[in-house]
């Protein structure tokens, strides 16, 4: 919707319900208590029909239910060929389709309803969402052949190298700088760069090394066009299986959650000793 008519429609609600719904100001827009009350009830409503027309297709046993599956990139690369060819053997009465997107917008998109189950890293507690801690994920050091043994590096001499990372809003950048400030140092970000693509070419071509997980470089990795260490202080991020809490259960849904369940420790297998164990 266009910026003047969306305006129209907010300043026409506001006029019928007698109060104010967003405070406006320079940066931008927030919601008054009003506003928020109203969206919360809203999104509640709107959540309930939902749940109602599912409620009422799945009186049907010939339809197919639809579950949306959220991936992060780095899980895509290791199980997401795994996952779309087995589910259509062992959920038959499931449409099974795969979103991709880094864990930031898989848990933005559950938000608006556009993801139902997601495999996502670094979650954290919602309302609306419901995660299941998985395993601990270690980061890998990553950079050209040739320089680099393949030994395990130091954590203060990996946050010393030049690096390409992506912005600060990034769980893994987030990570990284975590630790340093623990540590008292700050890690030496050279090239800041959203796309993967373009991090591991920077890498590749030896301007800079990064800390990214396996998942994510794994065939240039097998193809020795990059070099994985693992680091000595490891730096971990956290698997969660997550999921809608008022999403309606498919008919299907502990044969669902029997498959993830067996998609997940396909991944740690996967992982080898990067992937530990769960500990609170």
């Amino acid at each position: 919707m266009a910026q003047p008519a969306l305006g129209l429609q907010i300043r026409q609600l506001e006029e019928e319900l007698g109060t104010a719904l967003l405070l406006r100001h320079s940066r931008g827009v927030a919601p008054t208590p009003a506003g928020q009350l109203l969206y919360d009830g809203a999104r509640d409503l709107l959540q309930r029909a939902e749940a109602l027309k599912a409620q009422v297709k799945g009186l049907d046993a010939s339809t197919a239910e639809t579950l949306i599956l959220g991936l992060s990139p780095s899980v895509s690369v290791l199980l997401g060929q795994d996952i779309m060819l087995e589910a259509r053997g062992r959920l038959p009465n499931v449409f099974l389709s795969l979103f991709e997107a880094m864990s930031i917008g898989l848990i933005e998109a559950m938000d608006r309803q556009e993801v139902d189950v997601a495999f996502a890293y670094d979650y954290s507690d919602r309302p609306s969402l419901s995660g299941t801690p998985l395993f601990d994920e270690e980061l890998l050091f990553v950079s050209a052949p040739g320089g680099d043994s393949e030994q395990p590096i130091a954590l203060t001499e990996a946050l010393a190298r030049d690096l390409v990372l992506a912005s600060e809003r990034d769980p893994i950048r987030r990570t990284v700088e975590a630790r340093a400030q623990k540590l008292g140092i700050r890690p030496h970000i050279v090239f800041e760069a959203q796309s993967v693509a373009l991090m591991k070419s920077v890498v590749a071509a030896g301007h800079a090394a990064t800390i990214m997980p396996y998942g994510i470089a794994t065939e240039e990795l097998r193809r020795g066009e990059l070099i994985g260490r693992r680091i000595e202080q490891p730096l971990l991020r956290r698997l969660y299986l997550v999921k809608q809490s008022q999403r309606v259960p498919l008919r299907a849904e502990a044969e669902i959650d029997a498959f993830l369940g067996e998609m997940a420790q396909r991944l740690r297998l996967a992982l080898g000793p990067l992937a530990r164990p769960f500990t609170a």
